[in-house]
């Protein structure tokens, strides 16, 4: 179902539930954004989702200096489910986080997992700025939903607590097949996480430790060596293409 657009409505996240007639109070910030940023007024549209009650057309009332409502008007699109896969990574720098944040939501990811490894170079994820730039990319997207964020967690606690039936795809310079569309067609159908390792790859016993585990694919990104982040965009997209939502056009939960 394709979306319906009030004219420039910006689209706002909220956490409060939204229904026929409710309205709802802004944080500071937000009316900071749509009063001081984009210079909306009082009556002006805006489109509001909460990831559970659909996408909405509301209109900007009691608008003061730092704090503001909007009244719901009409349901645009009824709620429907994220797709079912989450993106896990090593954590890298703070400015290319916040891309892998923005670019995995974009990408359909609805939950974002930082998985610490033995090449992890990060000193610490602030779980606050991740999930602030995924929301961020979901009210640019257009999808009504924005994903989890997990704690920060090592490979082998993620191993131990991961869904035995959702097929673990992780980028594998040695997979032992070098395309990857190739290796993904063979993959059953079902809940994916995709994980990327670090800058430096996963180690030897890193990798062995992937390889013994059940239900995971290791796939190859090509002849050239990516950068995390640029790997992630790279194996989100090819698992999207040939298991996800990309495949004959379907919407995927937007």
């Amino acid at each position: 179902m394709k979306p319906q657009r009030a004219d420039r409505a910006p689209r706002v996240y909220v956490e409060a539930p939204l229904a026929d007639g409710a309205s709802v109070a802004f944080a500071p910030d937000t009316v900071h954004y749509l009063a001081n940023v984009l210079r909306r007024v009082e009556g002006d549209p805006v489109i509001l989702f909460n990831g559970r009650d659909g996408e909405w057309r509301a209109e900007l009332a009691n608008l003061r200096k730092k704090a503001a409502e909007a009244r719901l008007v009409e349901q645009l699109r009824p709620q429907a489910p994220a797709p079912d896969l989450h993106y896990c990574f090593a954590p890298i720098k703070r400015a290319r986080v916040d891309y892998i944040a923005q670019k995995a939501t974009e990408l359909g990811a609805a939950r974002l997992v930082p998985v610490i490894t033995h090449h992890t170079n990060a000193e610490r994820v602030k779980t606050e700025r991740l999930r602030a730039n995924a929301v961020e990319a979901a009210e640019q997207c257009g999808i009504c939903w924005a994903p989890e964020v997990e704690e920060p967690v090592s490979l082998s606690m993620f191993l131990k607590g991961r869904e035995a039936g959702r097929l673990l795809v992780f980028c594998d310079e040695a997979a032992p097949v070098a395309d990857p569309i190739a290796a993904l067609r063979g993959a059953p159908a079902g809940p994916i996480a995709v994980l990327v390792g670090p800058e430096g790859g996963f180690s030897g016993e890193e990798r062995a430790l992937l390889l013994r585990q059940e239900n995971v694919l290791p796939i190859s990104l090509g002849p050239r060596v990516m950068r995390a982040d640029t790997a992630g965009v790279a194996a989100l997209a090819l698992v999207q293409a040939v298991l996800g939502d990309w495949r004959n056009g379907a919407a995927g939960g937007t």
